[in-house]
């Protein structure tokens, strides 16, 4: 790949910087990016501000949880409605609350910022939990300590049902735009050309999980054992408290944050690369050297690296080869001639694609631990002596297993891998992702075992089976030391494979892999009931669990996560890491652009 050298051609390219930013329709394309290097480390971002983010992660987790831990439970309890719905609704919402994530990066990387669109979706989360707290004291909750288990509700009223619904999709509005956002912002805090900060960058994202997981403990422990006892608006009071704190904390840190701007709408960009490549598909591909691209050590995407040119999609590489038309145009037309940084972006969407594809079912297997399980579990034994355990609150198993093995992951495994591979990082992101496959894949086998002994364990006309609630641990704790792989890779290996202009985004795929996962998990729930309840079959998951078989419907999750897992394997090697072309870049200290190492991933 190499820059044009004739003349007429330079002036083509100066021009060319010039259109790009004109054809975006992004008025903030015309701000500089400020990067890292572009301020003192010592006055901006490092670790100091970036706990300052792990905190905030914490208390708006903890808030979320605090409505998501037990949701399932209020709607059968409070709402009256039967397992399958509920269980069904609780995947839609947990899908929502993700999926809104897509639309958060979306707003970050192309027009708010990172800071912006936190503070923004922040503020949605708390008046979304202000709105939850009020609906159900004044609406829901009747009579005053009902949803118990024991005590039922009163039927509730249009308006009540209405703004509960209402006030959890602001929850999942707010949440979801937050959290990929923050998790890049996080990153932001690190000067990618400091060597003393470089490596934090890759810590911080175990320390984002790990806050994330310290922050749902107090809501699957404490709040959740409130809830389940009736005092649900309690648990949303003290969740609102929560996020109120975590948003003045997240203030706090305002002057002193490391911001980066937006980097304009990334969409007529990737539009331009396949339209140019269309209209020149009678065009054969230059040579790589021959691709046009600008002068200078920065991209025509303001404040982006350039991209190294790779074989992938070799079809694209039409919408960046010279034609004796593009020569005659000054500046040349943006949706006929595109750079090779431009093409690569576009490139990079498409090979993230099967990858984040095949973590979807992954996915699956995590939504069960907000649903089935809590269903399972609550007609279990869950007595400790006179105490009784909120079938929820087993999740806490799940997040000790993630705390535990995080440590592990990053002071034994970590070491012993890089030693024995000669891998820095010990094994690369897609062997965890595979990795976080395979446990979760063992997870669901557990979890059908345990089913298939508490069936074993029923007593006749009673609702509880005798098998006590913690032969569920195992299930719990795998599931937890697969989200470690899966998730935390998934993390670094998105935000990292991004191209510098959709970093945000980078960072919401694997959000929406969870959001995606939901959805499939309540199609698989209806097509599963559609198929097993006939006749005088009451089907897998019916109301009344102990006449069902939901250990056929984990299997099956199992099932599908082993083809998946051969797919993945499959993609994994094909897949070739983004190339940035960091010759021209600074040193620690200097000038620049947001920039990031050149990930070498192995399959």
């Amino acid at each position: 790949m190499a820059a044009m050298n004739s003349a007429g051609c330079g002036t083509v390219e100066i021009h060319r910087a010039v259109e790009i930013g004109d054809q975006e329709g992004n008025e903030n394309n015309n701000q500089e990016v400020l990067s890292p290097s572009s301020s003192s480390p010592r006055r901006s971002g490092g670790w100091k501000w970036a706990f300052l983010l792990l905190v905030n992660q914490a208390l708006a987790t903890l808030a979320f949880f605090a409505v998501g831990v037990n949701l399932v439970l209020f709607l059968t309890r409070v709402l009256d409605q039967d397992n399958a719905g509920a269980a069904n609704n609780v995947s839609k919402w947990t899908g929502t609350v993700y999926l809104f994530s897509l639309l958060g990066a979306f707003l970050s990387d192309s027009y708010w910022g990172r800071y912006l669109t936190c503070t923004i979706f922040q503020v949605i989360l708390v008046l979304g939990l202000v709105l939850l707290s009020l609906s159900s004291w004044l609406f829901l909750i009747k009579p005053k300590g009902c949803g118990d288990g024991i005590v039922k509700c009163m039927p509730n009223s249009s308006a009540g049902e209405i703004l509960f619904y209402l006030s959890i999709y602001m929850v999942a509005f707010g949440y979801g735009g937050h959290q990929p956002t923050l998790a890049t912002f996080g990153a932001d805090q690190f000067d990618e050309f400091d060597p003393k900060e470089k490596s934090s960058k890759a810590a911080f994202f175990c320390c984002f999980y790990f806050a994330l997981n310290v922050g749902s403990l107090f809501s699957n422990t404490i709040l959740v054992y409130y809830e389940d006892n009736g005092y649900w608006t309690v648990g949303f009071l003290v969740a609102t408290g929560a996020a109120l704190t975590g948003l003045a904390m997240f203030l706090l840190g305002t002057p002193r944050y490391r911001h980066i701007k937006a980097h304009g709408n990334p969409f007529p960009r990737v539009a331009q690369v396949f339209v140019a490549s269309f209209r020149k598909r009678k065009v054969v591909p230059a040579n790589p050297e021959h691709l046009y691209e600008v002068e200078g050590s920065e991209s025509a995407i303001k404040g982006s690296r350039k991209i190294m040119h790779s074989n992938h999609f070799g079809f694209m590489d039409k919408a960046a080869t010279v034609t004796d038309n593009d020569m005659r145009q000054s500046p040349p037309n943006p949706w006929k001639l595109c750079t090779v940084t431009q093409v690569e972006e576009a490139k990079c969407v498409l090979k993230l694609l099967p990858i984040w594809l095949c973590t979807i079912i992954y996915s699956v297997i995590f939504t069960q631990m907000a649903s089935l399980f809590v269903e399972q579990g609550d007609i279990m034994d869950t007595r400790i002596g006179n105490f009784h355990l909120p079938a929820a609150g087993m999740t806490a198993f799940d997040i000790c297993s993630v705390l535990i093995c995080t440590g592990i992951y990053r002071h034994i495994l970590v070491p012993v891998a890089s030693r024995l591979s000669g891998n820095p990082k010990g094994i690369s992101e897609l062997q965890r992702m595979g990795a976080g496959l395979v446990i979760g894949l063992l997870a669901m086998v557990a979890a059908g075992i345990t089913e298939i002994q508490r069936l074993k364990r029923v007593v006749p006309n009673q609702r509880k089976s005798t098998l006590s609630v913690f032969y569920q641990i195992p299930q719990y704790v795998l599931v937890g030391a697969s989200e470690v792989f899966m998730y935390i890779g998934q993390l670094e290996f998105f935000n990292g494979q991004a191209p510098d202009g959709i970093k945000s985004f980078g960072s919401s795929l694997c959000m929406a892999s969870i959001s995606f996962g939901n959805y499939i998990s309540s199609l698989l729930v209806h097509m599963v009931m559609k198929f097993s309840a006939r006749g005088d079959h009451p089907g897998w998951i019916p109301p009344d669990l102990n006449s069902g078989h939901i250990e056929r419907f984990y299997f099956l999750i199992a099932g599908a996560t082993a083809l998946d897992f051969v797919v993945y394997v499959f993609c994994a090697r094909w897949y070739k890491p983004i190339n940035f072309d960091d010759d021209n870049q600074p040193t620690a200290g200097g000038g620049g652009s947001e920039a990031q190492e050149i990930v070498q991933i192995e399959a």
